[in-house]
């Protein structure tokens, strides 16, 4: 076993971070980087995505706050004018009611990513700062350590419907190096176009842990919409910038938000540039899954955990929280290719 732990939830979190540290894994890095897990359509959801993004411009993005803009606020972020204007005026219109982008405005200027003003009777709206164009590239991971032929077969269809749609410009398999001449993943029924990582992370993650068994091809957006009748360069051009927001809006260490971090035997154990999840109870790293209020081993911080501090600051699960949603911005907003 190549990870410190038997969950592919674990090895789903070592491979976000490695990718933070080590992508892309075949050259140097121009690009700065978003990396979120289990985002995707309603169609498909993938383990890791990496969003290869403009440094300058991911910086200008900030402006718009550290949450995800929605579809319907990106309609008005987009094309919010510089100069005071009726939203009527200023917007194309969506293709549904004009009161749902009126909510969508109030929503906005609630938020402060567009100005707002009543003037008469109409509701006039201006930019707060352009939207930039921030994303270059959509890589997707799928996360398979223990890959075998029957893993391999219910994998099939999958990448190649990833292949096929083409919404991400390259699609990897990453799977549990096992120290083989010929990787195992090389030999099973794997798309042709995706690229397989063998990621060792026996000792934690560092920037070597992975290495490149097979190289993906460029995924051609024409070639996908033609094979798969799907919607056309625009349609797909929103999608992915959807997928973009919303990995730059959640990121990957936000799984604490469906884990109970207020448990008194919740605990982060460094893995070499990692910090994952420990329950101190089992004494290992337990799943997001089990991670629960109906767990067996479950007990919430004594209360003399939450108030120290003044302000009350919380106990040790809010201190987890705050610790990755620093983590988080602090990547984030690294703005040099270096990492």
């Amino acid at each position: 076993m190549s990870y410190p732990a038997d969950s592919e939830f674990v090895f789903e979190l070592l491979t976000c971070r490695w990718a933070e540290r080590a992508w892309p894994p075949d050259g140097d890095r121009d690009s700065a980087l978003v990396v979120a897990r289990q985002l995707g359509t309603k169609r498909r959801r993938w383990d890791t995505v990496v969003v290869e993004a403009d440094p300058d411009a991911l910086a200008a993005r900030a402006a718009f706050g550290d949450d995800e803009l929605d579809s319907d606020l990106l309609h008005v972020v987009r094309h919010a004018p510089a100069e005071w204007a009726w939203y009527r005026d200023a917007l194309p219109h969506p293709g549904y009611p004009w009161r749902y982008v009126l909510a969508a405005v109030h929503r906005a200027a609630a938020r402060g990513v567009v100005e707002k003003r009543r003037k008469g009777r109409r509701i006039e709206i201006r930019c707060v700062a352009p939207y930039p164009d921030w994303v270059r590239r959509i890589v997707a991971i799928e996360n398979k350590p223990d890959l075998d032929a029957s893993a391999a077969r219910a994998l099939s269809g999958q990448l190649e419907h990833d292949v096929g749609t083409a919404l991400a410009d390259e699609v990897w398999l990453a799977t549990a190096a096992t120290g083989a001449a010929v990787e195992p993943a090389l030999l099973e029924n794997i798309p042709v176009d995706v690229g397989i990582l063998a990621l060792d992370f026996a000792d934690g993650v560092d920037a070597e842990a992975g290495e490149v068994a097979w190289y993906p091809s460029s995924l051609s957006p024409v070639a996908g919409e033609e094979r798969n009748g799907d919607g056309g360069e625009d349609d797909r051009a929103e999608t992915r910038l959807q997928l973009a927001e919303r990995a730059y809006g959640r990121g990957w260490r936000s799984y604490h938000g469906t884990m109970r971090p207020d448990c008194r035997y919740f605990e982060l154990r460094r893995a070499g540039d990692a910090l994952l999840p420990w329950c101190a109870a089992k004494e290992r790293h337990q799943t997001a899954a089990e991670c629960a209020g109906s767990c067996d081993s479950f007990q919430p911080e004594p209360p003399q955990w939450r108030t120290k501090g003044w302000p009350i600051e919380g106990g040790p699960g809010k201190g987890i929280k705050r610790l990755l949603e620093r983590r988080r911005a602090r990547v984030r907003e690294r703005s040099a290719p270096d990492s």
